[in-house]
């Protein structure tokens, strides 16, 4: 690892292991994961944070409904297609000064959402955003890990890192129905200056840079194919409202399936590739990743049927539909907490089997929520023990993902999860949500508009469950069993990928 000091206006360059600099970095560490954590509370705080606040933007910037929804596909397309180039820009020039330009970036284009006057300006910021956030989410991951690269104390810290991320996705809705109600539409994105304005003045004391002690250049051939197949993908996917056939969709998700395969083909054949093939082999990652990714599928659709049913069907207002989802938060931090202990006592693969049956029997749970049906006793045991096994995945999940990750590819082992996330939040709720409403759709003449609703939402969520049970099944078979609990199976097999393993 290089890192810089500056020093009467001079900067020395030392070399060091991980470890080192985790050690020389010991008292700032907690202050450190607390300003990392703030921002990734901000980064998924801004996932759905419009949500609430749309029909008060239409109304006020003269948004088309077409043009509306380009308000929230702006920052997926620019967050989930840019997130593997610049996790690999992270570790060649320094994760640090990746994740301040990012921030730098991200609380820009928010004073100029704040700010904007016409439908354009607000879907450039929004944009602007979303290629912030891929440059500060995965280089703060990666940092989280190399400051904490013992297991135990590494789990620790991606558990409270979670948690708050999670908090972030819970109280958006909240959070955007009180300004908005309260105060400006406007506030949603100003609200986000102060916490950009505390991270760039103080992490630069906390964090020490860390880049890759090689000299490696930058794969462009594979940054613009892999860039550009996952723009292609995740556009391809926002349009298929239109339906699956239809050219606004077929045509990207077509393109991304020949940039993939051009992808592959020219990785195959490049000396220092975007993602080395080692680094897709490594067992434990693979199936991290291939869990992560049936996980973000089944939850992304899950809180979007969710927000829809309570507001379509059980008739709940905007704001109360925020309220009402709180308890999922309380949820997920309590199987966060959980799941450290889980490992240690049972070990990475039974947790993460028993979370994934678990959050399964949740979403059957609310799967069979009717319209008659109240809060209590309807929606709320459901969507407790769905959270429950949620915050028991998510750290289980990040820390296989990123197991054997070195000081050469932490920024692309974070960059290559939050993509997978990304792609699979993207590919559930296409699919699951055009499944719920084709379901409502047949059955709307017989049962009623509310009655079908409802039995597409019961549809949708039964075949998320189905996914976690599928996700659970191929841990098991796949990730092999721990040698002794708390310990990822493998781990220690990890290649020696030009580094030193963390």
């Amino acid at each position: 690892m290089t890192i810089p000091h500056a020093r009467r206006g001079r900067r020395r360059v030392t070399n060091g292991s991980p470890g080192s600099a985790a050690a020389g970095a010991t008292g700032r560490r907690g202050p450190a994961l607390v300003v990392l954590c703030l921002v990734q509370f901000m980064l998924v705080l801004d996932d759905n944070v419009v949500s609430v606040a749309l029909p008060s933007i239409r109304d006020d910037l003269g948004f088309t409904a077409a043009g509306l929804a380009w308000v929230v596909n702006a920052y997926f397309l620019a967050f989930g297609g840019l997130l593997l180039l610049f996790g690999r820009m992270a570790d060649l020039l320094g994760r640090r000064r990746v994740f301040l330009t990012g921030v730098a970036l991200f609380g820009a284009a928010s004073l100029l959402c704040g700010l904007a006057r016409e439908p354009w300006q607000l879907v450039a910021g929004r944009f602007v955003q979303g290629a912030g956030a891929a440059m500060a989410a995965p280089a703060s991951l990666a940092l989280i890990t190399l400051l904490f690269p013992g297991d135990r104390e590494r789990a620790r810290a991606l558990g409270v890192w979670g948690a708050v991320a999670a908090l972030g996705g819970t109280s958006g809705l909240v959070i955007s129905g009180a300004l908005t109600g309260l105060a400006s539409w406007r506030w949603i994105f100003l609200i986000n200056l102060p916490v950009a304005v505390m991270a760039l003045a103080l992490l630069p004391r906390l964090v020490p840079e860390s880049r890759t002690s090689r000299p490696v250049r930058l794969d462009v051939p594979g940054a613009v194919l892999g860039t550009g197949a996952l723009v292609s993908l995740v556009y391809g996917l926002l349009r298929t409202e239109s339906g699956w056939g239809h050219p606004a969709a077929a045509g990207p998700l077509l393109l991304a399936v020949v940039l993939a395969f051009a992808f592959i083909t020219v990785e195959a054949r490049t000396a220092e590739p975007l993602v080395p093939p080692s680094f897709l082999s490594f067992r434990v990652r693979a199936v991290a990743n291939g869990a992560t990714l049936l996980f973000s599928a089944a939850f992304y659709a899950m809180a979007f049927l969710l927000m829809v049913h309570l507001q379509t069907v059980l008739g709940y207002r905007p704001l109360a539909a925020g309220v009402a989802y709180l308890p999922y938060g309380a949820g997920i931090l309590a199987g966060m907490w959980l799941s450290s202990r889980a490992v240690a006592g049972l070990g990475m693969r039974w947790t993460l089997i028993l979370s994934f049956l678990i959050s399964a029997a949740g979403l059957v749970l609310l799967s069979g929520v009717a319209p008659s049906d109240g809060y209590a006793s309807g929606v709320l045991p459901g969507m407790l023990v769905t959270s429950l096994g949620c915050g028991l995945s998510l750290p289980a999940l990040t820390v296989a993902a990123l197991t054997g990750t070195t000081e050469e590819n932490a920024g692309l082992g974070s960059a290559f999860l939050s993509s997978v996330q990304q792609v699979g939040g993207a590919v559930g709720v296409a699919v699951l949500v055009a499944l719920a409403t084709r379901r409502g759709e047949a059955l709307a003449a017989a049962e009623g508009p509310r009655r079908a609703a409802a039995e597409g939402f019961s549809y949708a969520l039964s075949i998320a469950a189905a996914l976690l049970a599928l996700g659970a099944v191929l841990i098991a078979a796949l990730l092999g069993r721990d040698r002794h609990p708390g310990h990822a199976p493998d781990a220690e097999e990890a290649p020696a990928q030009h580094g030193t393993r963390t």
